[in-house]
């Protein structure tokens, strides 16, 4: 077949999507709450509860948490393109030589 290849891949990928979607729903029916909550609310009210107070404050904060992500996306293409920048005159000068 021409494209064995691929159809394995993607039956391998919607196998992966299918046992990850099962688990996660039965883990969410056991404990009654989000099963991949993430380590970071954790670890905040850990570092709260020990008494820790910030040194400085925030020159300015983000009106929402939806400018707070434009923001890291911004700031995430603007890393991508310096470095695809870079990636690319690297590879045309070596192109060139």
């Amino acid at each position: 077949m021409k494209h064995a290849l691929e159809i394995a891949v993607a039956a391998v990928i919607i196998i992966l999507a299918a046992v990850f979607l099962a688990q996660n729903a039965g883990m969410q029916e056991a404990s009654g709450e989000e099963a991949w909550g993430g380590a970071d609310s954790e670890a905040a009210e850990l570092i709260e509860a020990s008494g820790y107070e910030p040194w400085i404050d925030p020159i300015w904060k983000p009106p929402s948490g939806e400018i707070e992500s434009l923001l890291f996306a911004m700031q995430a293409a603007i890393g991508a393109l310096v470095i695809g920048y870079f990636f690319g005159y690297w590879k045309g000068s070596r192109k060139a030589a």
